[in-house]
């Protein structure tokens, strides 16, 4: 086994796809369709939508029958299921099987393909793709295309990383589950300072840099993060962070196409400007997109949010420039900040 396989035994390539589960398409396809992604595709037999932007693949399943739907009775429109991209699914989840992790399977149509899960957080699904099997192909089998809309019309890329909320004595159990899998590393803990109490953030990531994962642990139902389990009924996704190459041509396209994003306070450009020192013209440039910055001896870190949606759920939009590798955790207070006032507003 070469360096590589040794760092990435399965192969990890990314995230393939997101599913989410829904009564209908209407919220969230008004939140990704203000971030510029399009319905590009219907599955052949099931209520699903697929939608993309660049190597982004969102599904929307409103099907009333089966788990996404079961998914849904049990904890609201949530992001249920993560399609990920290995060298060799069948192998794979048989490693999965063997290191004991749950095994998921379901009925399928005909026509349809038969994709190895496993269970994951909060009894979601973890699926596995890949390019040399018939599952390489699963958004023509299984899909009608619908339309061919211009690929990058807001800049996204593709899913930097997944955040997975839970309580906290959880953690250690799903730190264990990813490390032995997917050979992934732990970051040291970091608290993020809430208002209600602590979280504690665990970055997960292997070692090429193609799963990135964050699990955050609440203690308390009055955190953000608590108030995500405690609403949604379980653990599970809490954010997604999509990747640009360029977060100002990204914020004004997603303004022009109807999203607003989360205000964040100017207290926290004064003391940004402060603390490091930012040329002035760059402070007020983030500023009037709302956007929060980073740094560290690597390299540069951009992101902002869209509002939240259902029990806490939301999604970050971000740029690294140079190697940063981090997630931009000095930012995490004053986020929350921003989403707890956000819901105190009175909906207009």
């Amino acid at each position: 086994m070469d360096a590589t396989q040794q760092a990435n035994p399965v192969g990890t390539d990314g995230f393939e796809f997101i599913e989410y589960t829904a009564p209908d398409t209407r919220a969230l396809a008004a939140l990704f369709e203000s971030m510029g992604f399009a319905p590009v595709a219907r599955h052949r037999s099931k209520d699903v939508t697929l939608y993309r932007q660049g190597h982004i693949n969102i599904v929307v399943n409103t099907a009333t029958s089966g788990l996404a739907h079961s998914s849904f009775v049990t904890h609201g429109t949530s992001a249920y299921a993560i399609g990920l991209k290995v060298a060799d699914a069948r192998a794979t989840v048989a490693r999965a099987a063997a290191l004991d992790a749950q095994m998921f399977e379901q009925p399928v149509a005909e026509g349809e393909l038969r994709i190895p899960a496993i269970r994951g957080v909060g009894g979601g699904l973890i699926y596995f793709l890949d390019d040399h099997s018939e599952l390489g192909r699963v958004w023509d089998v299984e899909f009608t295309r619908e339309t061919e809309p211009d690929a990058w019309p807001a800049g996204l890329s593709r899913i930097d990383h997944v955040a997975q909320t839970m309580a906290y004595d959880e953690m250690l159990t799903w730190v264990l589950f990813y490390r032995s899998i997917f050979a992934t590393a732990k970051s040291p803990m970091v608290d993020v300072l809430d208002p209600g109490g602590l979280v504690r953030s665990q970055v997960i990531e292997n070692a090429t840099g193609t799963l990135r994962l964050t699990l955050n642990g609440a203690d308390s139902s009055r955190t953000f993060a608590g108030q995500f389990v405690s609403g949604s009924f379980g653990s599970g996704i809490q954010h997604l962070a999509f990747a640009t190459a360029d977060i100002f041509a990204t914020a004004e396209a997603v303004a022009r196409a109807g999203l607003t994003p989360l205000e964040i306070s100017s207290n926290y450009y004064d003391d940004l400007q402060a603390r490091l020192g930012l040329d002035p013209a760059l402070t007020a440039r983030l500023k009037r997109h709302n956007i929060l910055y980073d740094r560290d001896e690597s390299g540069e870190f951009f992101q902002f949010y869209a509002p939240t949606i259902g029990e806490g759920f939301f999604i970050e939009i971000l740029e690294r420039r140079g190697p940063y590798s981090g997630y931009g955790a000095p930012n995490a207070p004053f986020r929350i900040a921003a989403q707890k006032q956000a819901q105190r507003r009175p909906a207009m």
